[in-house]
């Protein structure tokens, strides 16, 4: 039998991360997970996020068993496609099991995620948004590895997604299927907890939404905060999947 392809995807909110697991999960050979290390996150931290205790109850608090069962592909699965938050992976996780799967990291400008998450949470911070963790887990991988990690920006996906989906296909030894540059509209059975809360946009969806370019007004303090992710963004970002 052929060895399954697990690939693990660490972007930030306010990304198209739900839609890129729409993407590879109308594949057919391919099954998805929902931020696995959620619920151990809002346990462990006792952020208030909208739908916390159902969350934690739906999920697995223990890092130990999330990370074990991130490394095994369901039985009978081609690729096994997991889509992580980075600053779900807090520092006393162990990152050995990073070895065993295929990481990428999916990343967006900061002044746009700044820009969009502060419309449903009135005060982010840093820790919220995944900058610094991205880039902590990106050299990390790159020093246990020796390799360069996949690394692909929104903006380049939603301006030529059948490109971009091929070259990370290839970069994976994977066979590029045309089902991912569209699907069904609605939820999904593998969407997390969360999902009333956060989906509608991607349930609506039925393929990448062209990327239209903004402009965008912040206030100071959301201005400092997006400039404070700046530098780890164009660490990846020279790093990324040219179209």
């Amino acid at each position: 039998m052929t060895t399954p392809t697990v690939i693990a995807m660490w972007s930030g909110p306010r990304n198209i991360s739900t839609a890129m697991m729409r993407s590879w999960e109308n594949r057919e050979d391919t099954e998805v997970w929902d931020e696995p290390l959620y619920a151990y996150y809002l346990s462990r931290t006792g952020i208030i996020h909208p739908g916390r205790d159902e969350i934690i109850a739906a999920g697995q608090t223990d890092w130990k068993e999330v990370t074990t069962h991130c490394c095994q592909a369901p039985k009978g699965t081609g690729v096994f496609f997991q889509k992580h938050m980075a600053h779900h992976l807090l520092p006393e996780v162990d990152r050995s099991w990073l070895r065993q799967v295929h990481n990428c990291f999916l990343i967006r400008d900061p002044r746009e995620v700044v820009n969009s998450y502060a419309r449903v949470r009135e005060q982010p911070n840093l820790m919220d948004l995944g900058f610094v963790e991205q880039r902590q887990i990106f050299d990390d991988v790159r020093t246990m590895t020796g390799g360069t990690p996949i690394v692909i920006d929104s903006r380049d996906v939603l301006e030529n997604p059948g490109s971009m989906l091929k070259q990370m296909c290839d970069s994976l030894d994977l066979e590029y299927s045309e089902r991912m540059l569209d699907w069904p509209a609605g939820p999904r059975s593998s969407d997390g907890a969360w999902a009333p809360y956060w989906y509608a946009s991607v349930e609506s969806s039925t393929g990448f939404s062209p990327y239209i370019e903004r402009k965008i007004q912040l206030p100071a303090h959301l201005e400092a905060l997006a400039e404070s992710g700046v530098e780890h963004y164009q660490r990846l970002y020279a790093e990324r999947i040219r179209p």
